[in-house]
């Protein structure tokens, strides 16, 4: 099967594919085409998955088309942008029909569940990698960014901590575990769903966000270095599903939390005056800390003494995981 053929049998024709808001032009040309409404801003964010080290290989192709696209989306919820449309870079050792299908099919799922219309992209020859690109629209002045948190403000998540972690040795078959434990947790790893609605609801009241992606100490790190304050983590506040509990001990659990990633929730600095009326209005959110004068990230007990974890996050070029 030749490339062009690959993509207008497997992507072109897909339902995700098909024009929606805000595109103009999508597959079919050598650029698509986007209208942003007058006073919004563009926003986009790329994500690179490389086989074999942000994804097992080989995998259920339809759970890779899932997670891929939820990765990159998540990076739109935590700006608070509403879902244009992405793009996708893939490589691949072989047109395999059957794993195209499943991979399709996966992506398909993703896309139209967060709104997402693909727009075009490549394919090319080589070790199984993918890349996509997503763009979203977000009114002028009101993204929301890692910088803007103010001491006195509380630190927040929109949900559990860890469950990404906790999956990963049954994703990787190194340990069994009953379905009622093993389910829930595979299901956070493989289609984790990325809070674009939430991030929504946030612009205009929190004052930084982003999504734990590399763990929750690294990632509030950007939130401390770009806006140049500390913040202050409650480790016995952390937020753990049931099936986490029911994995691992407590001091496991915490660090799944702490340093895992693979969670794609929000955590926000938000002002006190807030907190109630989104969690009236039925959203997740848990206060895990807050922000305070000063630099970097302390993670205290229940206390309120110091702890070190051993490891902050994941980094691709970093040693000893901090």
């Amino acid at each position: 099967m030749g490339e062009f053929e690959l993509i207008r049998h497997y992507f072109a024709a897909a339902p995700c594919a098909q024009v929606g808001e805000g595109v103009v032009q999508g597959i079919g040309d050598d650029c698509a085409l986007l209208a942003v409404p007058a006073g919004e801003q563009l926003a986009i964010s790329t994500d690179t998955l490389v086989a074999g080290v942000h994804f097992p290989d080989p995998c259920d192709p339809f759970l890779l088309g899932q997670r891929a696209l939820a990765v990159a989306a998540s990076d739109l919820a935590a700006m608070g942008a509403t879902p244009i449309g992405f793009t996708l870079a893939l490589t691949l050792p072989h047109a395999e029909p059957v794993w195209l299908e499943g991979f399709a099919r996966g992506l398909n799922r993703m896309a139209q569940g967060c709104g997402l219309t693909l727009l075009g992209g490549d394919t090319t020859r080589g070790p199984l990698s993918l890349t996509l690109t997503v763009f979203g629209r977000v009114p002028a002045g009101q993204a929301l960014t890692r910088k803007g948190a103010q001491p006195g403000e509380l630190l927040c998540v929109g949900g559990p901590l860890g469950d990404g972690a906790a999956a990963l040795p049954l994703v990787l078959g190194q340990q069994q575990e009953a379905p009622e434990i093993a389910a829930p947790l595979l299901a956070r790893y493989w289609s984790p769903e990325p809070q674009l609605s939430l991030g929504l609801a946030l612009r205009g009241k929190a004052s930084a966000a982003l999504d734990v992606s590399d763990g929750l100490l690294a990632d509030c790190g950007h939130i401390a270095t770009a806006s140049g304050v500390a913040l202050r983590v409650e480790r016995d506040k952390l937020p753990l599903s049931s099936a986490v509990r029911a994995l691992l001990d407590e001091a496991a659990a915490w660090q799944c939390a702490l340093s895992g990633g693979d969670d794609y929730v929000l955590a926000f600095t938000l002002p006190a005056e807030h907190l109630s009326a989104l969690q009236a209005d039925g959203w997740p959110i848990q206060v895990i800390g807050r922000v305070e004068e000063g630099q970097g990230v302390q993670l205290v007990d229940r206390a309120g003494q110091a702890i070190t974890p051993p490891a902050r996050g994941y980094q691709h070029f970093g040693s000893g995981g901090d």
